[in-house]
């Protein structure tokens, strides 16, 4: 297994970036966080998960060890696949994704694109024991923030806006009793 690469960041896209190691590159697909966290620094060090199917060889990359465990966390949930998880990791950080299961948020997990109902409660039953053993930070991180205002960050993030940004506009214009659809309209406004 290919745990990490260490090398030249050659190509970076929202969805994969090349990493060139004595020569090879390797074509690495990643998270929306993933990409934002890596910057463009020319070298540089990311932890991977190598999947391997009867019709492929993929490599997956994650700017932390917690992106990875996490990864490997929702890939172990029956209906979760490797682009599945991925896709998890691009709405909601690997934190708060744990928060959500600890939490019992099946709302949360279920507004990503791809997850319904059936599958956030599965997801919650097989890995809220897993998740509560590990080092994930899940007390109050939703505390600041109310429902509205996730759900709308989750939607801006689906659309390719970078979390640190979207973050702050949210911030910028949120006012009490909002609906998500105006928060979102709004902050889009913003970016």
């Amino acid at each position: 297994m290919i745990t990490h690469l260490n090398g030249r960041l050659v190509e970076k896209t929202p969805t994969n970036i090349v990493v060139e190691c004595n020569g090879v590159g390797y074509f690495v697909k990643i998270s929306l966080n993933t990409f934002s966290a890596i910057g463009m620094e020319e070298q540089i060090k990311i932890h991977t998960q190598l999947q391997v199917r009867e019709d492929a060889h993929t490599l997956y990359g994650f700017a932390t060890l917690k992106e990875r465990i996490m990864f490997n966390h929702l890939i172990s949930v029956s209906g979760i696949g490797a682009n599945t998880a991925i896709l998890m990791l691009s709405a909601l950080t690997s934190d708060e994704i744990a928060a959500a299961i600890v939490g019992d948020n099946v709302n949360l997990i279920q507004s990503i694109k791809g997850i319904g109902a059936k599958t956030a409660q599965r997801l919650i039953i097989d890995l809220k024991d897993k998740v509560a053993k590990t080092d994930f930070a899940t007390e109050n991180i939703f505390a600041v923030n109310n429902t509205n205002q996730n759900d709308a960050l989750t939607a801006l993030l689906s659309l390719g806006f970078d979390k640190s940004k979207a973050e702050k506009a949210i911030n910028r214009i949120i006012t009490e009793d909002q609906s998500v659809e105006d928060i979102i309209k709004q902050a889009l406004k913003v970016l």
